[in-house]
């Protein structure tokens, strides 16, 4: 597989990277034997780039990991964790904490639950409004000079906050989600990821299954399945971006390719330093995702698609509108 670097200053990892989320919770039941087979055939693929939370399901993903990962030589995987999501008992998400003393304590659950001396890539999950970022990446930056961490990453914050934190410590890539319906990263973060040599690790690159291919209106109805609480799969919004998908199915066919690797292929397309992440939940759907690799898209392709898909076409937000409130990455941009 193509490799790519995390910005100018951090590890060279796959073309494409696995995000483990939905392994563990968010999308409804997931088979654990699956999950670990499904990470061992993306190793086996090439994939280097593991990206996990250690809220996702408390805990559970980063265990699920470790297992996945006990035979496969530590230098052969990088390992990206995001932290600072505090959760209760009810599985509800209370706020945020990147204090460097909370900071600390996360760290040290996460290198036990996945059985590691280090992590590649720590990240805070969110912008703490409570603590300045400063503070936070200084905390983090400690853990680096520790040997704890390899790299420092950020998660969906906006150009003002980025240029704060790589004024404290070289950051080496900004997760957050971009796909053919979800541009908003292009109207200044990119260019300020670009201008620091900041690399992207992109999440959402399929809008969550939406553009798939294979989401249809009687999806997700058996189990518990967050997306039906979101606005993009909700009412006339959904009736609307299943539209889109029509268009992308006629416009892949005509490339060769299915919805979801088209897909794929335009978010790596948008530059080298773009590293998409696939959250397939089964080894089928993997294998289709890790096809987008062989996916060329040239010029006229890539004009065909962005006149289906210009900026902001998708009916409806990417969150609901009490988290779009906490992202600071959809503030606006301060000159």
């Amino acid at each position: 597989m193509e490799q790519r670097k995390l910005g100018s200053t951090g590890s060279t990892v796959s073309a494409l990277g696995l995000g483990c989320m939905g392994m563990s919770e968010v999308y409804g039941p997931a088979d654990r034997g699956e999950s670990i087979a499904k990470i061992h055939a993306a190793l086996d693929a090439g994939i280097t780039l593991v990206d996990t939370g250690d809220f996702y399901a408390m805990g559970h993903n980063e265990m699920l990991v470790r297992e996945a990962l006990k035979e496969v030589p530590r230098d052969k995987v990088q390992i990206s964790v995001k932290f600072g999501a505090l959760r209760g008992p009810a599985g509800e998400f209370t706020g945020m904490d990147t204090r460097p003393a909370a900071t600390r304590n996360f760290l040290a659950y996460s290198l036990q639950r996945l059985g590691t001396d280090y992590i590649d890539v720590y990240r805070p999950a969110r912008l703490d409004p409570n603590i300045p970022i400063e503070e936070t990446i200084g905390g983090i930056a400690d853990l680096v000079k520790a040997g704890y961490i390899k790299h420092i990453g950020l998660s969906e914050v906006g150009s003002a906050t980025i240029r704060r934190a790589h004024a404290v410590h070289p950051i080496a890539d900004l997760q957050i989600e971009y796909s053919l319906i979800e541009r908003g990263i292009e109207r200044d973060i990119l260019t300020t990821c670009r201008e620091l040599g900041i690399g992207i690790t992109a999440y959402g690159v399929l809008a969550r299954g939406l553009i798939s291919g294979h989401w249809s209106k009687d999806s997700g109805k058996t189990g518990k399945d967050y997306r039906l609480m979101t606005p993009r799969f909700q009412g006339s919004n959904l009736d609307a971006n299943l539209a889109l998908v029509e268009q992308l199915r006629a416009i892949s066919a005509e490339i060769g390719a299915t919805p979801a690797q088209v897909a794929i292929a335009w978010v790596a397309a948008q530059g080298k330093q773009i590293v998409p992440l696939v959250g397939a939940r089964t080894r089928n759907r993997l294998t289709e995702a890790l096809g987008a690799a062989k996916v060329t898209l040239t010029p006229a392709h890539l004009a065909v698609l962005a006149t289906a898909f210009p900026p902001d076409v998708a009916a409806g937000t990417r969150y609901a509108a009490e988290q779009m409130a906490h992202l600071d990455s959809e503030k606006p941009a301060t000159a």
